[in-house]
């Protein structure tokens, strides 16, 4: 049996279905590349039959992930396997993940079936995608609340029609450690072929054991880890990428087992995924939470002064989280902000110099210091900027003030006209919004709003960040600045972009249809 354990990231997939508002293609391929960066071996990029935008940021991510197998879910059904093998069929090296549920009351309340049905599906299914590939993992959905003799038999019947990795999911994180462990040690002593295939598990954590449950199936023979930046995904979400990640590399006198992550990716990689998923890390969250390094007991706060050994079993540096809090001002010179970005994990592949030094000057100007988590919000802030801009803001002038109503002007480029509006509002946010719509002619609804910090201080800039419904879809949209109400426009900003995206994706499947 591998001493290695494969780590199977679905933050794309399983975490990205769980969001207040689905990624754009641009986002989604961040993710990705930073992904590839942190050492994952294989990325769930989507489920690629959902939507044509899934479609295209499946194959999109096929096309420019290298390092890192890239993977696509399809139900047991020919059309999404379909689906899978088309949009992966860019990428040198792919996989193909196919499901069917197998507890008795998925097959009889969800699939309404005889579980011998269910089971000829899900042979048929992996055959299916053996068409486009011999790399085919097979789950089955419920596996913890699945009668152990019915999961033996499809976990047989799927090695058996070429599936090479077989996943037992917890699906509704149901099962404690020892028993999770039970059902991973009878399948390997129950199942004749199980050496044919890599056992994986894919924990979700309604019992907040979703990390504990995977690393006693690893314990008991599984060799693939599904897994989250962050633990995001459905509900109360997934197993914690990061956490198991350190547990293998701390913990090896007891697994015996190991894992090819980056660690020092952790950190950049987690940010990036709470930036762009509008997903805040609670601070005491384990491993990337901003307190996991904090002591305040006198107790402890002596013994880390003494030797850090005592309070830390894992160091900041270890996961890529640098402890130097170096200022930066408008006099720096380009060396220092290369030096800085090295410092926290970019490469020079990763930001345009010129980009990046042009608007670190500009906030230098604004706020007289900047620091290491101003430059990492820049570059994030500036991704988003560089994609198409149908929609832009040339002016923007809003003004308010007790007992006065708020009144706001915009002056913008759509496609390649110029734009001019004015409306009234409860306040300078509300004003500007009303203008800035009134200039699109486009009907959406904001249904949150957010304001928040991403530094410190009276200077710190702005995290504007809304979820919009159009069309019957959400969308995300962000923005920075250290004015607010600038922040709050960008984020509007952000957010028409996307609108004007997703309808040319439509356009082009109606054209694609009608020429059929």
């Amino acid at each position: 049996m591998s001493d290695q354990v494969i780590i199977f990231d679905t933050t794309l997939r399983d975490g990205e279905q769980a969001l207040a508002a689905s990624l754009s293609v641009r986002e989604k391929l961040q993710i990705a590349l930073a992904l590839e960066r942190l050492g994952v071996d294989v990325m769930e990029a989507g489920f690629p039959v959902s939507s044509p935008g899934d479609f295209e940021s499946v194959r999109t991510i096929a096309e420019n992930v290298k390092n890192s197998v890239v993977c696509g879910l399809a139900r047991a059904v020919a059309k999404d396997i379909d689906a899978c093998g088309e949009s992966l069929s860019v990428a040198e090296r792919f996989r193909i993940h196919t499901f069917i549920s197998t507890s008795t009351v998925h097959v009889e309340s969800k699939l309404r079936r005889s579980f011998d049905d269910v089971l000829a599906m899900g042979v048929n299914a992996v055959k299916h995608a053996r068409r486009y590939t011999d790399d085919v993992e097979f789950s089955c959905e419920d596996a913890g609340r699945t009668p152990i003799d019915n999961l033996c038999r499809m976990v047989e019947a799927a090695i058996d029609a070429g599936a090479t990795t077989v996943n037992i999911p917890d699906t509704v994180g149901y099962t404690i450690p020892s028993e999770f462990g039970g059902i991973i040690t009878n399948l390997f002593n129950r199942v004749p072929n199980i050496d044919k295939a890599v056992i994986s598990v894919h924990c979700h954590n309604d019992l907040g054991l979703a990390v504990a449950n995977s690393i006693a199936a690893v314990q008991a023979g599984a060799r693939q880890i599904e897994c989250t930046i962050n633990g995001i995904g459905e509900r109360a979400g997934n197993c914690s990428l990061e956490e198991v990640a350190m547990i293998l590399n701390t913990r090896k006198d007891i697994t015996n087992v190991g894992v090819g992550i980056n660690t020092q990716e952790i950190y950049r990689t987690s940010r990036l995924v709470s930036q762009l998923c509008n997903m805040p890390v609670q601070s005491n969250k384990a491993i990337v939470g901003a307190n996991a390094f904090s002591h305040s007991s006198g107790i402890h706060q002596d013994g880390v002064l003494k030797n850090k050994n005592t309070y830390e079993i894992i160091t900041p540096q270890s996961i890529g989280k640098s402890e130097n809090n170096l200022n930066m001002t408008s006099r720096s010179g380009r060396h220092v902000i290369k030096h800085r970005m090295s410092e926290l994990g970019y490469t020079e592949a990763d930001y345009d110099m010129d980009s990046l030094y042009e608007s670190f000057l500009a906030l230098a100007d604004r706020k007289g210091q900047v620091f290491d988590y101003d430059l990492e919000a820049l570059l994030y802030f500036k991704q988003q900027q560089e994609e198409e801009q149908y929609y832009k803001i040339l002016h923007l002038n809003a003004v308010s003030g007790t007992p006065k109503t708020a009144t706001a002007g915009v002056l913008m480029q759509i496609g390649d006209k110029e734009v001019e509006q004015a409306a009234n509002g409860n306040g300078p946010v509300d004003a500007s919004y009303r203008a800035i719509l009134n200039a699109a002619n486009i009907q959406l609804e904001i249904v949150d709003y957010k304001l928040g910090t991403k530094t410190g201080g009276e200077d710190a800039q702005a995290h504007a960040n809304i979820i919009a419904t159009y069309k019957g879809q959400r969308y995300h949209g962000f923005g920075l600045s250290t004015d607010i109400v600038e922040a709050s426009a960008e984020a509007l900003l952000h957010v028409l972009n996307l609108t004007y995206r997703a309808d040319q994706v439509e356009q082009k499947k109606q054209e694609k249809q009608n020429a059929k």
